[in-house]
């Protein structure tokens, strides 16, 4: 009898310690290293240190803010003061100006009222008035308007009994003011209401005793 041989078929399997992991088991994860268990609390500390830098941004950035309005503010103060003030001046010199020029508008206006305003001297005195005008020079005073303090000037004085109030009679000398700011009265001779000057009676009253001379003239009505 011949032995016999296991057959090639047979798959032989090798010997697998007890202790081993076999293949088909489930890899199990890793354990965490301390550099990761620690991660979480570094990125807290950096996100409140972020925290803090923004805040700080964001304090800097307000009290820019506020210093560059107040700058703003106090540039717009300054420009407008610059203006005013050169306006002021500008006004000073131009009234100083035509301060000088009054006494050569008085002689034209003097010559104009004796007809001497004529030729070539017309013409210069002409174009003398249109340039004080457009310099913003005004002429004021007229003949029968009420004396006012503010504006006028009385060089004479008189009572008239047909004022009822101080009026200027005559004008010596006009006023010339630029806008508001008067830079000469006018220089005026007054009249007041003439003093104790009673006024008419009424129309009646003077019908009535115009009546009343009739009747005694005439004897009167006869009584019965």
């Amino acid at each position: 009898m011949t032995e016999e041989t296991p057959g090639f078929d047979e798959q032989q399997q090798p010997d697998v310690p007890s202790g081993a992991p076999s293949e088909d088991a489930e890899p199990q994860a890793a354990a965490p290293s301390p550099e990761e268990e620690a991660a979480p609390a570094g990125d807290t500390e950096q996100n409140a240190a972020l925290v803090a830098q923004l805040d700080q941004a964001r304090t800097a950035l307000n009290e820019r803010t506020a210093d560059l309005q107040r700058l703003q503010a106090e540039f717009q103060n300054y420009r407008r003061r610059v203006e005013r003030d050169r306006a002021a001046v500008k006004e000073t010199a131009v009234a100083n100006l035509l301060t000088e020029l009054l006494p050569v508008l008085d002689d034209v206006g003097r010559a104009r009222e004796h007809g001497e305003l004529v030729g070539g001297f017309k013409s210069v005195a002409e174009s003398l008035e249109t340039t004080v005008a457009k310099l913003g020079l005004q002429q004021f005073g007229k003949e029968g308007e009420p004396f006012d303090p503010m504006i006028h000037e009385a060089l004479m004085h008189s009572y008239a009994p047909d004022v009822t109030e101080t009026t200027c009679v005559a004008i010596l000398q006009p006023g010339y003011r630029i806008g508001e700011r008067t830079i000469r009265p006018a220089r005026v001779a007054v009249a007041e209401p003439q003093p104790g000057a009673q006024t008419a009676p009424p129309a009646e009253e003077g019908s009535e005793a115009q009546a009343d001379g009739e009747n005694k003239e005439s004897g009167g009505p006869e009584e019965g």
